[in-house]
Formats: C-alpha cells, structure tokens, sequence
C-alpha cells in the first residue's frame, strides 16, 4: 500500500493541513508532494489531494490534477476563508469530490477553514456595498478568527478520519 499526500497551497494553509495529514498517516508507506511535482500516480494505490477552495471548488491547478486521477481510491480535503459548517464549504467539498468521483473510489472528505490573503482582502475592501464579497465588520472578525486555522484540533481531525478510514477499508498495513 502506497500513499501520496498532495496539495496546491495559495497562503500555506493547504500545505499545513497536508503535512499535518501526512505526518499522521500510520502503517503505510507515504510521500507528499505539491500537485506540481507530480508527474505520475501510478505507483500509488492512495492519493489524499488537497485545495484551496475557489470560487467556490478546487483552485484551478488542483481541479487539473484531479481531472487526471484514475481507478484510485481518493481522499479529499480543502480550505476555505468561511466558515467549515456552512453551506459553501458543503458544496465547496462537493464540486471537489464530482471531479473523481465517476472514476474512482472516495476514501473520505474533509474541509476546514483558513486565513485568506492580504491580496485578496485588499480586493474585497474595493467591492461596492451589496457585493457579496464587500467587507462588513462581521467578515473583518472572521478574517482575523480565520488566522489561526488550520488549527492543531483541524490537522489532528483530518489525520483521525483518513486513518480511520484506510483501515475501515483495509489498505492500511498492519
């Protein structure tokens, strides 16, 4: 059994959730890689991808990689700059998950928040009042709540439900 970790990663907080998944994988034999340098999955019989959420699915470059998988057991796991309970992260997930899964297994799905970028605040500030995306003083706090994730209680959870599902499905090594 062999398992890639790999992510695209716009502020770092994709990056950490993969490496806090990867480092708590057990009993298999891993790699971690950015979608980037990944030149070939066949060697793997697990990929667990990773994407910042935008517009509302996987940044371009992860949908790209996602659109190459085939006849793989796939695990997903985003960030958002919102709320990981809300509507647009469920549906975020979901526009991920519709890009493998017509040719392949989900292992499992997982969403947490995460800080945003300056750039892209300073381009909200710049939105008229009424643009779903213009910066009310409610956002401005869940921007700041926002910095602290992905937190240790986010990676911790996302490392439980992929171990936990690799051996609820048997691909773990024992």
């Amino acid at each position: 059994m062999k398992i890639l970790v790999t992510y695209s990663s716009l502020t770092g907080n994709t990056k950490k959730l993969a490496e806090g998944i990867f480092e708590s994988l057990e009993n298999v034999q891993k790699d971690i890689k950015s979608v980037k340098e990944v030149e070939n999955t066949d060697e793997y019989d697990v990929v667990i991808v990773g994407y910042w959420v935008d517009k509302g699915g996987p940044n371009t470059e992860a949908a790209e990689f996602m659109k190459t998988l085939n006849n793989k057991t796939v695990g997903i796991f985003a960030t958002l700059g919102f709320w990981a309970d809300s509507d647009h992260a469920y549906n975020s997930l979901k526009n991920g998950e519709q890009l493998v899964a017509e040719n392949n297994k989900i292992l499992a799905k997982f969403i947490c928040q995460g800080k945003l970028s300056e750039k892209i605040i300073e381009q909200f500030k710049k939105f008229p009042e009424g643009n779903p995306h213009a910066i009310t003083p409610e956002k401005l706090r869940r921007y700041e709540i926002a910095k602290s994730h992905p937190s240790k209680a986010d990676i911790a959870m996302a490392g439980e439900l992929f171990n936990e599902r690799l051996k609820a499905t048997c691909l773990a090594q024992e």
